[in-house]
């Protein structure tokens, strides 16, 4: 079952609305449905909250730190509080998914992403959950920091958070540890990509 869950992203007002902040996105809907407010924690480098459930504590936890060091504030918490790795979802903004499209893996690479890779690196594994939020390519390699700096078009602003109320619909399920269902029915619901604008004949 899952005991922690992270949203990744930067801290401070002006990367709020940025697409590397999905994570921080889905999280906050979390604590927001729960009617929880998530505090500030020095010792865990973060921003925190507890969701009581039938199944035990489950930990929300926004990292502080820049998405670099995202690790730094997953392996404080799960040390103190002795989860294991396997125990842990992560959520984060996916360059590989378009807009619309949400999927939950366990372990794997982490295709460039610092965040992912600093979580590995602190806990000493890459064995953990990850919901993984479509946000699209810019198309040139060279582009992507500016394009998961920057915020999306409404038009891309509304597939995300469409997939991510499925991930929200999928949240008990995920407490439950019933991930091949959570998993199932995320990947059935996935939109396919907008189909790019047809030039006008000349």
């Amino acid at each position: 079952m899952i005991r922690l869950i992270v949203g990744l992203g930067n801290p401070g007002p002006e990367h709020a609305l940025q697409r590397h902040n999905a994570g921080f996105w889905w999280v906050d809907q979390i604590a927001q449905r729960e009617g929880l407010a998530l505090r500030a924690e020095r010792g865990f480098f973060g921003d925190v909250a507890r969701l009581r459930g039938p199944h035990g504590d489950v930990w929300l936890l926004e990292p502080g730190t820049y998405m670099n060091r995202s690790g730094q504030a997953v392996a404080a918490l799960a040390r103190f509080y002795k989860i294991a790795p396997e125990h842990i979802l992560v959520a984060h903004d996916e360059l590989d998914l378009p807009p619309g499209q949400i999927k939950l893996k366990l372990a794997g690479g982490h295709a460039g992403h610092n965040g992912l890779r600093d979580i590995a690196a602190q806990i000493g594994t890459p064995q953990f959950w990850r919901l993984r939020i479509g946000i699209g390519h810019p198309g040139d390699r060279d582009a992507v920091v500016g394009f998961v700096l920057g915020r999306p078009p409404r038009s891309e602003l509304e597939r995300i958070e469409q997939a991510m109320q499925r991930g929200l619909d999928e949240l008990p399920r995920l407490l439950r540890g019933e991930f091949e269902a959570a998993m199932m029915h995320l990947h059935r619901g996935n939109v396919p990509p907008a189909a790019p604008a047809k030039e006008s004949p000349k």
